[in-house]
């Protein structure tokens, strides 16, 4: 699929569980439309997976079968719940908000997220336990490819072009929902950049901590299988075990730091919101109520 098939995964996959402000908005207008990202996400994401760990043809059809019922149960259980949501957003916006407000917007989501993630378990066990050593050598190859490309987008630009490229995706995503923003109300974005705490290098870090756990953990239930003690629960539990790792970093430092980051981030949402018009709140507003409307087709729909 190449690099426009990361970049277009990278954006689509997490439509299922993301209804922060403005990431929202920057994902879905990146994308197609909501409802085709939505009925391709099963897709998108085996792409994915078969990309990194170069999946046979058993491997491929459960999976397959896996995430078409994942998504069935999300339609069902979850839609519901985030079109509530959106109509909840849509009663806020016209009123300033401040930064506590937008980090309940972000708990909400880490919730979601996290829900979606414990009903992926068992599946991600199941295939987990018939990943062989040469698939888990393609996985950390992959990994490597994903590493090098970030150094060369992010890591190897100077703090300069790092801030411009940050300035630049939250304009965008802010213009995606209130529309076109004056000088006055770029200013703010740029104000927010320049004070943020994020550490391009500190989250690459993590990112290489959370690979390492994996392909760890993947190893141990691959020994597991090679020498023919496998567990259906000792797998569970080990997926158990990543996913929370994953959600929430190991060291404390780490922990407080990303608090910070969210923090900060809820900060400038608001900064940003707060310094709209009228006129471009109810622009907000008749964005997030076509994604109520989309959501509601796609609840009702088959597929």
């Amino acid at each position: 699929m190449g690099s426009r098939f990361r970049a277009d995964f990278s954006r689509c996959t997490r439509i299922i569980g993301v209804l922060r402000v403005l990431a929202l908005v920057g994902l879905v207008q990146a994308c197609s439309t909501l409802k085709i990202v939505y009925n391709q996400a099963p897709e998108l994401a085996y792409w994915y997976l078969d990309g990194h760990l170069d999946l046979s043809g058993a491997q491929s059809l459960r999976l397959k079968d896996e995430l078409a019922r994942l998504q069935a149960w999300h339609r069902q259980s979850e839609l519901p719940i985030y079109i509530a949501t959106l109509q909840q957003l849509q009663q806020q916006l016209p009123q300033d908000l401040g930064a506590d407000a937008v980090c309940a917007i972000s708990t909400d989501v880490r919730s979601k997220l996290m829900t979606l993630s414990g009903r992926a378990e068992p599946a991600a066990a199941a295939l987990a336990d018939t990943l062989g050593a040469a698939q888990l050598a393609h996985l950390e190859r992959s990994f490597a490819k994903d590493n090098a490309r970030y150094r060369e987008e992010v890591l190897d630009a100077t703090p300069r072009e790092r801030r411009d490229r940050r300035y630049k995706r939250t304009v965008s995503r802010a213009q995606m929902l209130y529309g076109r923003l004056d000088d006055a109300q770029l200013a703010v974005i740029g104000q927010r950049i320049e004070q943020s705490r994020f550490d391009a290098e500190r989250a690459h870090l993590e990112t290489l901590r959370r690979q390492n756990d994996a392909l760890t953990t993947l190893r141990e239930l691959a020994s597991d299988q090679a020498s023919g003690q496998p567990s259906t629960d000792r797998s569970q539990t080990a997926i158990r075990g990543l996913f929370e790792r994953t959600w929430n970093a190991t060291d404390p430092a780490e922990r407080s730091y990303q608090v910070q980051i969210t923090q900060d981030n809820c900060e400038t949402l608001a900064a940003i919101h707060n310094s709209t018009t009228p006129a471009q709140r109810s622009e907000a507003v008749q964005t997030l109520r076509r994604y109520e409307r989309d959501f509601t087709t796609l609840l009702s729909a088959k597929k």
